[in-house]
């Protein structure tokens, strides 16, 4: 232990108190682990990272903290992120990317080591700051939002996380949770804590959706059909990795929006469905082995009409294989002669989507399709949480975000029956 001194006369530690010198010592212990303590997972530490975070958010931005960032060109929450980092999203500002699997053990994988590479481009580009979990994070300097966009059976615990970690607002990907009854504890916990729950469904603040229902107003007793696809390969593998990788099921996760839509703007909920039909000659129900050798079963394409109680009468349509464009189309009553149709994207929209493209070519097509959309959303979510006073419009909230998974796990056993 190095000399200690006191005072003119202390050249040594002679006249010191055994129980100051005990005390001086278990203090720099002490200090030495606030300052580099050693992370549970794995053998990384984290001191010296708590000790320079420093934020990013300016004046008139919400600090942002993306959990479940996912792998580049493929995950949902890395082109939320890019969106941000790129600045189109003016009132957020990208703080830290919370990426638990790919910096902890899904590292080594080849995903993960892009992952690290894109990481190492962030930081060196950005202040934007890494971690491992919540747990790591510094208090807030800013109102803070969570934008969870990790896999849905995590989101429970996630958002507990987030309420802990100081955020003031949630921005919860689709659908939410896995099962009505845990969004619904995850709804109270919030409300408990004040922390407001807002969701990502894009699709109810798209031009498309705006149009068509402008468009069905003015024609009596007309049927609007929401047209959603995706552009993986139709094969046994490209569709049994889909089934694996979103388990919840196609209702719960690639028509969720359409089912939010229903919920948001055509009376649709499960009290008041009168019926729903099937279009067996369209519809497809799989039974698939995934990555894992595990078999799934999903629609890998669905259409059915609903009619409810109160006579209106609405229809989805949805493809796992059907490209890269969403539409809506409004037919008269007997739904055989179309009337209006409106493309996502548009045509003012499409040279956006090949600028997309060329810059990120090997992306998931639909992010480019929706990308004005994603903008919309996040930026009056995180305008909403730096200024509760502007309201977020035309985002949904969880009470939405509820009903559209009760409408979701009522279809999925009346359609896959029907489709038998």
């Amino acid at each position: 232990m190095p000399k200690l001194f006191f005072g003119k006369n202390n050249s040594n530690n002679s006249n010191i108190p055994s129980v100051l010198i005990i005390s001086i010592m278990l203090l720099s212990t002490a200090t030495r682990r606030v300052l580099s303590f050693t992370s549970p997972v794995g053998k990384r530490t984290y001191g010296a990272f708590r000790s320079t975070l420093s934020m990013t958010a300016k004046a008139g931005q919400a600090e942002v903290v993306l959990v479940g960032c996912g792998a580049p060109n493929r995950g949902m929450g890395w082109y939320h992120g890019i969106q941000m980092l790129e600045g189109r999203c003016p009132s957020a500002a990208l703080d830290y990317i919370v990426e638990p699997w790919f910096l902890g053990a899904g590292a080594d994988s080849e995903p993960g080591r892009d992952f690290a590479a894109w990481k190492e481009e962030v930081e060196s580009a950005h202040n934007t700051k890494f971690a491992l979990s919540l747990s790591e994070l510094p208090k807030p300097e800013a109102p803070r939002l969570a934008l969870i966009s990790g896999r849905t059976g995590d989101n429970p615990r996630l958002l507990t996380e987030s309420i802990a970690m100081g955020c003031t607002c949630i921005y919860l990907e689709k659908p939410g949770a896995p099962t009505v009854t845990e969004l619904e504890q995850m709804s109270q916990e919030a409300s408990d804590a004040g922390v407001e729950v807002l969701m990502g469904y894009n699709k109810n603040v798209c031009k498309y959706v705006a149009k068509t229902r402008e468009f069905a107003e003015t024609q009596t007793d007309s049927i609007v059909t929401f047209v959603s696809n995706n552009a993986y390969e139709n094969t046994p593998e490209s569709l049994g990795e889909c089934f694996e990788r979103n388990a919840e099921g196609m209702l719960k996760n690639m028509a969720i929006h359409e089912l939010a839509l229903l919920a948001s703007f055509y009376d649709v909920s499960v009290d008041n469905i009168k019926s729903v039909t099937a279009d067996k000659e369209f519809s497809s129900l799989q039974t698939l082995p995934g990555p894992s050798g595990t078999d799934f079963t999903d629609f890998d394409k669905i259409k059915f009409t609903i009619e409810t109680k109160t006579g209106k009468t609405v229809s989805v349509q949805a493809d796992r294989c059907g490209g890269t464009d969403s539409y809506a189309t409004v037919s008269d009553a007997s739904g055989e002669n179309e009337l209006f149709r409106y493309y996502m994207p548009d045509e003012e929209d499409k040279n956006n989507v090949k600028e997309l493209e060329q810059k990120y070519p090997t992306a998931m097509p639909y992010f480019f399709t929706q990308d004005p959309d994603y903008v919309t959303v996040k930026e009056r979510v995180a305008k909403h949480t730096f200024d509760n006073s502007t309201p977020a419009e035309g985002i949904a909230t969880i009470g939405i975000a509820i009903e559209t998974l009760k409408i979701a796990e009522y279809l999925t056993p009346i359609l896959r029956e029907q489709l038998k």
